[in-house]
């Protein structure tokens, strides 16, 4: 499959993030700059990777929470027209949604009504991900749902409960969790990361280190993924991970936000891409 390479947008990433400080860092307008710049077929595939947060926002207005992540595609109206009437979302999110409106329609047929409507929303967005054109979107996607279930599948079993209630989606990972009793579910030699995740998990009263600790192995991951993409549109997904890792912890954390700014600022050394590459 032939790729576009994108020298003078990854290039100029470092400007984009520079602009903004950590006091105000505007993920959405380093975004709306990165869709401007790749084609139509790249830009969709931006969209599928954020929309992962309008499931979350989706989720949170179904169930009359107020939270909202603006990371989503879709804004809180659009999010309540797409509640009542699915036309923007892709295809497999609106057949959720159509399907929980009305538990007898026939888009009911193809979903499990009887699973939370969470479970299933994600689990919709996870399957479609793992079609994705992007390979980094392909295996970040697959790494992010395993580590969710990990730290739900910890957290549920240190409260009592089923895993099985808590994780997302099927496979040989979600097998391995609900039905094994050994301390890393007998996935440490599948899993690289997930030591650090159930230490992170049981380890830290505090909410914070814990997300934080969680975070690192986020954003590592999602370097390793890019690690021979430079300018492509696998550098550029593996950047906007990044991204939003800085933007949550500018608002929960301002010392950790500017750490990890920082960090990032380093991390998109144009010349070095280039010396890399060559």
């Amino acid at each position: 499959m032939f790729t576009t390479d994108y020298y003078t947008l990854v290039a100029g990433l470092r400007e984009y993030t520079l602009d903004s400080d950590t006091k105000g860092f505007d993920a959405r307008a380093i975004v709306s700059k990165i869709l401007d710049g790749v084609t139509a077929d790249d830009a969709r595939e931006v969209r599928l990777f954020y929309a992962w947060y309008d499931c979350e926002n989706l989720a949170a207005l179904r169930a009359g929470r107020s939270a909202y992540n603006p990371l989503g595609n879709l804004s809180r109206e659009e999010l309540e027209e797409e509640l009542a009437a699915p036309r923007r979302l892709p295809e497999a999110l609106a057949r959720v949604v159509c399907a929980y409106a009305d538990p007898e329609g026939e888009e009911a047929e193809t979903v499990d009504t009887a699973q939370p409507f969470e479970k299933s929303l994600f689990a919709a967005y996870y399957d479609l991900a793992a079609r994705s054109r992007s390979h980094f979107l392909r295996e970040w996607s697959a790494f992010d749902r395993n580590l969710r279930n990990v730290a739900a599948a910890v957290t549920a079993r240190a409260a009592g409960r089923p895993v099985e209630e808590v994780t997302v989606g099927s496979g040989d990972v979600v097998e391995q969790l609900q039905r094994s009793s050994a301390a890393d579910f007998g996935l440490r030699g599948e899993l690289p990361y997930i030591d650090a995740v159930i230490a992170a998990v049981n380890d830290e009263a505090n909410l914070l280190e814990k997300e934080h600790r969680i975070d690192l192995v986020r954003w590592n991951e999602a370097v390793e993924l890019a690690t021979f993409d430079y300018f492509d549109l696998n550098a550029i997904l593996s950047y906007l991970v990044r991204i939003g890792i800085v933007a949550r912890w500018t608002q929960l954390d301002a010392a950790r936000g500017r750490e990890m700014f920082r960090r990032l600022i380093s991390e998109l050394d144009g010349r070095e891409l280039i010396e890399k590459e060559n």
